[in-house]
């Protein structure tokens, strides 16, 4: 990675001595020399560039060994029984310290793992006794105690794994702790479904103060995590350079005026904030309050968009199968998540076969430009759909704007570069349709200001900066498109890692 990013800084103060298309169709017959060479591949996607992740849980995302890690910094104590964490003292059979516990106790260490991962599960281990679905949601509580102690150490960890995979953005979901105060206040008042006015009313005096908690928690964390980065040393470390925007989300799962306080408060800090650049709601989709309640909270996020209407919404929607839940609960969720509350990108997305007039909402996705998250690895393990079975390829082919994203890369022991390979290995991808996969990452992430492209889809830049060679301080209108656009400069960052990349890959013989 080191070698990759010194050759786009060379190659960003010259021009190519061979043309851009040149270098492209070479690494795209490179591509398919490779393709069927597991091994190769991998090494050649590591090093692509790969623009942002969009569907990312802060909480789901470092690796089960980093918590116990985070758990020994603090001091923290390791529950035998149930396989979790406790703050100390650790005292009691029960309870051991987590300091060193893997040299001490490797069976316990395993356990752990396991418990805070679907490594075993994976593998066959316990595949009889619970189903994916149940392996990857439990893991949560094993490790929720250290991850709500610890936030900045997921932040550093994120930025780590995004910069080891050539990604340059994230928009990890996340909450500030305050959001939970605002939950509560709307639960302790008389709950009416039909009125959110008076919900809001009564929720409203407090808000503003507990933005104000929220804006200074999220500048602890992301002071931690530049400390644990070491950024003030090396600013220009790949880690340090990865940008992150938030997600708030509300728990779906939970009953309906916490969801509400939570939205609430959600909509608040995007509009105040901006490094909160959207709105989600998450949870199992197919549990019984989720199920029971997803009309409301449709209704919800239709009110709340209504009073916040830049804040954008990418909503969790269709992570359902035939078999998880009835036939008819399938037929709506996606077009709900659009129709009425307004979503702009849609994760997940997997019943799309079973919605109702699928071909209509298939084009509307596509002429309205709302992109659908993949997250293929989860897909797989939460509800078994794989390969032929997905519908990345019916998404696609109507059209619509395609992302690949890790949802919860250390929960599912995977990473963005696997992403990649498991989209060409085993949905049949090639070169040119990751990078435009890639390209589709920053153009339907959340960042402000204008895109670079005209068609992203082509490869189309905008009049101002077409024809320009790939120099990091561009003249003339292109310029002024940078200089005013977060979201063009991270894509013209991209274009220049993809000039670097096409033309070191192709000479390297690896």
């Amino acid at each position: 990675m080191r070698r990759m990013a010194t050759a786009a800084a060379m190659l960003l103060s010259c021009v190519h001595s061979v043309p851009a298309h040149a270098d492209e169709a070479a690494t795209a017959a490179l591509f398919d020399r490779v393709a069927s060479q597991p091994a190769r591949l991998r090494v050649f996607l590591q090093a692509m560039p790969k623009g942002g992740d969009l569907h990312n849980h802060l909480g789901g995302s470092p690796y089960a060994e980093q918590f116990l890690d985070w758990a020994a910094e603090k001091g923290m104590c390791i529950s035998r029984k149930n396989l979790t964490f406790t703050p100390p003292p650790c005292e009691g059979a029960d309870l051991t310290p987590a300091k060193d516990v893997g040299r001490r106790d490797e069976a316990l260490y395993k356990a752990m793992i396991e418990a805070m991962s679907t490594r075993a599960w994976a593998r066959g281990v316990g595949v009889n006794d619970r189903t994916g679905h149940e392996d990857f949601f439990s893991s949560f509580d094993h490790f929720s105690p250290v991850g709500a102690a610890m936030p900045g150490a997921m932040l550093a960890a994120v930025k780590q794994s995004a910069a080891a995979n050539a990604l340059t953005y994230v928009e990890p979901t996340q909450d500030p702790r305050a959001i939970v105060e605002a939950a509560r206040i709307v639960a302790g008042k008389p709950w009416n479904p039909d009125d959110f006015e008076a919900a809001l009313a009564g929720l409203a005096p407090a808000l503003p103060g507990l933005i104000d908690q929220g804006i200074a928690e999220t500048d602890a964390w992301e002071a931690d995590a530049a400390m644990r980065l070491g950024c003030d040393r090396r600013p220009e470390a790949a880690a340090c350079r990865v940008m992150i925007r938030y997600q708030t989300y509300a728990l779906r799962g939970l009953p309906a005026p916490v969801v509400f306080g939570q939205l609430a408060y959600g909509f608040a800090i995007a509009e105040r904030d901006p490094r909160y650049v959207g709105v989600n709601i998450v949870m199992p989709e197919d549990g019984p309050v989720a199920m029971a309640d997803f009309d409301l909270h449709m209704r919800m996020l239709r009110f709340f968009a209504a009073r916040h209407p830049k804040v954008k919404m990418s909503l969790h929607a269709g992570e359902l199968d035939l078999g998880l839940v009835p036939p008819a609960e399938l037929s709506h969720h996606i077009r709900d998540s659009i129709e009425i509350a307004g979503a702009h990108r849609i994760g997940h997305g997997v019943d799309i076969p079973y919605e109702t007039d699928a071909p209509g909402l298939l084009a509307r996705m596509a002429r309205d430009r709302i992109a659908v998250e993949i997250n293929l690895t989860s897909n797989d393990t939460i509800l078994g759909v794989r390969g032929a079975r997905h519908p990345l390829a019916l998404y696609r082919a109507a059209g619509v704007p395609v992302v690949l994203s890790t949802d919860d890369e250390g929960v599912s022991r995977s990473d963005m570069t696997n992403e990649y390979l498991r989209a060409a290995t085993e949905q049949g991808l090639r070169y040119a349709d990751l990078k435009t996969v890639a390209r589709a990452s920053l153009e339907y992430g959340f960042l402000p200001g204008a895109s670079l492209w005209q068609d992203a889809m082509a490869g189309t830049r905008v009049t101002a900066c077409r024809g320009i060679a790939l120099d990091p301080h561009p003249s003339g209108g292109c310029a002024d498109l940078l200089a005013g656009s977060e979201k063009a400069r991270l894509q013209w960052r991209l274009e220049a890692d993809f000039a670097a990349f096409e033309q070191t890959i192709v000479a390297q013989k690896f």
